[in-house]
Protein backbone atom coordinates (compact mmCIF):
# COMPACT_ATOMS: atom_id res chain seq x y z
CA UNK A 1 0.00 0.00 0.00
CA UNK A 2 1.29 3.46 -0.90
CA UNK A 3 2.05 5.89 1.92
CA UNK A 4 -0.66 8.40 2.76
CA UNK A 5 0.27 11.88 1.56
CA UNK A 6 0.41 14.50 4.30
CA UNK A 7 -2.99 16.18 4.71
CA UNK A 8 -3.39 19.49 2.92
CA UNK A 9 -4.44 22.06 5.53
CA UNK A 10 -5.03 25.72 4.70
CA UNK A 11 -6.55 28.75 6.36
CA UNK A 12 -7.00 31.53 3.85
CA UNK A 13 -9.01 34.62 2.96
CA UNK A 14 -9.25 33.70 -0.72
CA UNK A 15 -11.94 31.44 -2.09
CA UNK A 16 -11.02 27.91 -3.15
CA UNK A 17 -11.85 25.81 -6.20
CA UNK A 18 -13.65 22.67 -5.04
CA UNK A 19 -13.17 20.87 -8.38
CA UNK A 20 -9.43 21.59 -8.39
CA UNK A 21 -9.10 20.28 -4.84
CA UNK A 22 -10.99 17.09 -5.76
CA UNK A 23 -8.77 16.65 -8.80
CA UNK A 24 -5.62 17.07 -6.69
CA UNK A 25 -6.88 14.49 -4.21
CA UNK A 26 -7.84 12.04 -6.95
CA UNK A 27 -4.30 12.21 -8.36
CA UNK A 28 -2.57 11.78 -4.99
CA UNK A 29 -2.44 7.97 -5.18
CA UNK A 30 -3.28 5.29 -7.72
CA UNK A 31 -5.69 3.47 -5.38
CA UNK A 32 -8.19 6.29 -4.80
CA UNK A 33 -11.63 4.74 -5.17
CA UNK A 34 -13.76 7.34 -3.41
CA UNK A 35 -13.61 11.01 -2.54
CA UNK A 36 -16.17 12.45 -0.16
CA UNK A 37 -16.42 16.21 0.15
CA UNK A 38 -18.23 18.60 2.40
CA UNK A 39 -18.40 22.24 1.36
CA UNK A 40 -19.80 24.70 3.88
CA UNK A 41 -21.40 27.71 2.21
CA UNK A 42 -22.43 31.01 3.79
CA UNK A 43 -26.23 31.20 4.13
CA UNK A 44 -28.25 34.36 3.52
CA UNK A 45 -30.29 33.68 6.68
CA UNK A 46 -33.59 34.50 4.97
CA UNK A 47 -32.11 37.58 3.32
CA UNK A 48 -30.95 39.35 6.47
CA UNK A 49 -27.24 38.49 6.21
CA UNK A 50 -24.82 40.63 4.18
CA UNK A 51 -21.72 38.65 5.21
CA UNK A 52 -20.12 36.50 7.86
CA UNK A 53 -16.91 37.69 9.44
CA UNK A 54 -14.67 34.70 10.16
CA UNK A 55 -11.75 35.03 12.55
CA UNK A 56 -9.30 32.50 13.89
CA UNK A 57 -6.59 32.19 16.49
CA UNK A 58 -3.41 32.15 14.33
CA UNK A 59 -1.09 29.26 15.07
CA UNK A 60 -3.55 27.56 17.37
CA UNK A 61 -6.14 27.05 14.62
CA UNK A 62 -3.55 25.45 12.31
CA UNK A 63 -2.31 23.21 15.13
CA UNK A 64 -5.82 22.08 16.03
CA UNK A 65 -6.74 21.34 12.42
CA UNK A 66 -3.49 19.35 12.19
CA UNK A 67 -4.45 17.31 15.27
CA UNK A 68 -7.94 16.64 13.89
CA UNK A 69 -6.56 15.63 10.49
CA UNK A 70 -3.92 13.43 12.13
CA UNK A 71 -6.58 11.61 14.13
CA UNK A 72 -8.63 11.01 10.97
CA UNK A 73 -5.59 9.57 9.18
CA UNK A 74 -4.94 7.26 12.17
CA UNK A 75 -8.57 6.08 12.37
CA UNK A 76 -9.28 5.45 8.69
CA UNK A 77 -7.31 4.16 5.72
CA UNK A 78 -7.20 7.33 3.68
CA UNK A 79 -5.48 8.04 0.41
CA UNK A 80 -5.57 11.78 1.09
CA UNK A 81 -7.24 14.50 3.12
CA UNK A 82 -7.78 18.21 2.43
CA UNK A 83 -9.13 20.78 4.90
CA UNK A 84 -9.51 24.42 3.86
CA UNK A 85 -11.15 27.08 6.04
CA UNK A 86 -11.65 30.68 5.00
CA UNK A 87 -11.25 33.77 7.16
CA UNK A 88 -12.33 37.36 6.60
CA UNK A 89 -15.66 38.50 5.18
CA UNK A 90 -17.61 35.82 3.33
CA UNK A 91 -20.82 36.73 1.53
CA UNK A 92 -23.91 34.53 1.17
CA UNK A 93 -23.39 31.87 -1.47
CA UNK A 94 -19.60 31.85 -1.04
CA UNK A 95 -17.54 28.93 0.27
CA UNK A 96 -16.50 28.85 3.92
CA UNK A 97 -14.96 25.44 4.45
CA UNK A 98 -13.95 22.34 2.48
CA UNK A 99 -13.27 18.89 3.87
CA UNK A 100 -12.33 16.29 1.26
CA UNK A 101 -11.37 12.75 2.20
CA UNK A 102 -10.09 10.18 -0.28
CA UNK A 103 -9.90 6.44 0.29
CA UNK A 104 -9.89 3.13 -1.52
CA UNK A 105 -13.47 2.55 -0.33
CA UNK A 106 -16.33 4.98 0.26
CA UNK A 107 -17.14 4.19 3.90
CA UNK A 108 -13.74 5.29 5.20
CA UNK A 109 -14.00 8.51 3.17
CA UNK A 110 -17.53 9.24 4.44
CA UNK A 111 -16.62 8.62 8.07
CA UNK A 112 -13.36 10.56 7.95
CA UNK A 113 -14.97 13.59 6.28
CA UNK A 114 -17.79 13.61 8.83
CA UNK A 115 -15.36 13.22 11.74
CA UNK A 116 -13.14 16.06 10.53
CA UNK A 117 -16.06 18.42 9.95
CA UNK A 118 -17.61 17.67 13.35
CA UNK A 119 -14.36 18.36 15.18
CA UNK A 120 -13.45 21.32 13.01
CA UNK A 121 -16.79 22.96 13.81
CA UNK A 122 -16.57 22.29 17.54
CA UNK A 123 -12.88 22.34 18.43
CA UNK A 124 -10.93 24.54 16.03
CA UNK A 125 -10.64 28.15 17.25
CA UNK A 126 -12.74 29.98 14.65
CA UNK A 127 -15.36 32.62 15.38
CA UNK A 128 -18.20 33.90 13.21
CA UNK A 129 -19.95 37.26 13.47
CA UNK A 130 -22.90 38.29 11.36
CA UNK A 131 -22.92 41.49 9.31
CA UNK A 132 -26.52 42.31 8.53
CA UNK A 133 -28.11 43.86 5.44
CA UNK A 134 -29.43 46.74 7.54
CA UNK A 135 -25.81 47.87 8.08
CA UNK A 136 -25.50 46.63 11.66
CA UNK A 137 -23.07 44.11 13.03
CA UNK A 138 -24.62 41.22 14.89
CA UNK A 139 -23.30 39.19 17.76
CA UNK A 140 -20.72 36.44 17.53
CA UNK A 141 -22.47 33.20 16.58
CA UNK A 142 -22.71 30.79 19.51
CA UNK A 143 -21.93 27.07 19.27
CA UNK A 144 -24.96 24.80 19.20
CA UNK A 145 -25.63 21.94 21.60
CA UNK A 146 -26.15 19.63 18.61
CA UNK A 147 -22.52 20.18 17.59
CA UNK A 148 -21.31 18.98 21.00
CA UNK A 149 -23.68 15.99 20.79
CA UNK A 150 -22.02 14.98 17.52
CA UNK A 151 -18.57 15.19 19.12
CA UNK A 152 -19.66 12.88 21.94
CA UNK A 153 -20.77 10.37 19.31
CA UNK A 154 -17.15 10.03 18.14
CA UNK A 155 -15.87 9.22 21.63
CA UNK A 156 -16.28 5.50 20.94
CA UNK A 157 -12.91 4.08 19.96
CA UNK A 158 -12.87 2.68 16.43
CA UNK A 159 -11.52 -0.89 16.29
Amino acid sequence: MEPVPAPILRIQAADFDVAAEIDRLSQARADVGAIVTFTGICRAEEGRLAALELEHYPGMAEAEIGRIAGEAVRRWELSGLTVIHRIGLVKPGQNIVLVAAGSVHRQAAFEAASFVMDFLKSRAPFWKREHLNDGTTGDWVEARDADEDRIRGWAVTKD
